[in-house]
């Protein structure tokens, strides 16, 4: 992993946008470049929901990173691809959150991120300050390596039921890897674990505007998984959905009065889900 970690410090390329920031900009991080920034601008062109869609993510994932502290009692999160979201405020990132909804003395929060920039900022800005949070450098698209990471096994008991969130489906354009992926990662859960997943879609896209759409993202981000509702529901086979299910992330056990796209689910342009693994 840390030959990893290097290669992919000499390959940072702030020249060009990569998602995970783009999201991290349009929710208005800093865990990104101008050319993520531009990114935003452009697709706030086509249509200006991207800003809303960003927001709404990130109140997904602060919903059910509570929800599976406080309701489910799980202790222990496995964040995958979450950018280490900067957008949320200090206080109320998300290890923020699980802290405050856990009763649990043993809560133990991993990120897992392929952005240098990122997990160099986290392990800098978040590590010194809690010993119940660890940021380390790893690849869905690696993920046999990923969990054999020496962190990632042993600050985690893997004995105990954890909460593994896959937030960077994104990646995954190849279908028969993204099977495999939640399968592994339902092999390598203890019983009673959880998984999370976030997945974008074009469903929710009105007709005129995939072209242009399509087309930017042709130019921009080539190989971004994009997949229906049934496909997304086809990954979760076999596992039993907390209510409400699959569903666009504003309908995902929605509170507070700052719902981001909640006027308009589909604008939010992603699906959610949680499941149990038996």
């Amino acid at each position: 992993m840390h030959q990893r970690a290097v290669r992919n410090l000499a390959r940072l390329d702030t020249t060009q946008a990569r998602i995970t920031r783009i999201f991290d900009a349009a929710a208005g991080g800093k865990n990104n470049f101008l050319v993520d920034k531009d990114m935003v601008r452009h697709f706030d062109q086509v249509t200006p929901a991207l800003t809303t869609a960003a927001r709404a993510v990130l109140q997904f994932l602060s919903r059910a990173v509570h929800h599976l502290a406080a309701v489910e009692r799980v202790d222990q999160f496995l964040i995958v691809g979450s950018g280490v979201p900067s957008g949320l405020s200090a206080g109320h990132r998300l290890h923020d959150i699980a802290r405050r909804a856990s009763t649990s003395p043993d809560l133990r929060v991993v990120y897992v991120e392929n952005n240098p920039m990122v997990v160099t900022m986290a392990q800098a800005t978040i590590e010194p300050f809690t010993d119940s949070v660890r940021v380390v450098d790893g690849d869905l698209r690696e993920i046999d390596e990923m969990l054999r990471d020496r962190v990632i096994q042993t600050f985690l008991d893997w004995d105990r039921p954890l909460a593994v969130l896959v937030l960077s489906t994104h990646c995954l354009d190849d279908d028969e890897y993204a099977h495999y992926l939640v399968k592994r990662l339902r092999h390598a859960a203890p019983n009673g674990s959880f998984l999370g997943l976030l997945h974008t879609t074009f469903d929710g896209v009105p007709p005129e505007l995939l072209p242009a759409i399509r087309d930017m993202l042709a130019m921009t981000l080539p190989r971004l998984a994009i997949r229906s509702r049934e496909e997304v529901r086809s990954l979760l086979d076999g596992l039993d959905l907390v209510e409400p299910g699959l569903v666009w992330v504003p309908q995902w056990r929605p509170g507070g009065h700052d719902l981001a796209c909640g006027d308009a689910p589909h604008s939010s342009g992603n699906y959610c889900a949680v499941a149990r693994i038996p």
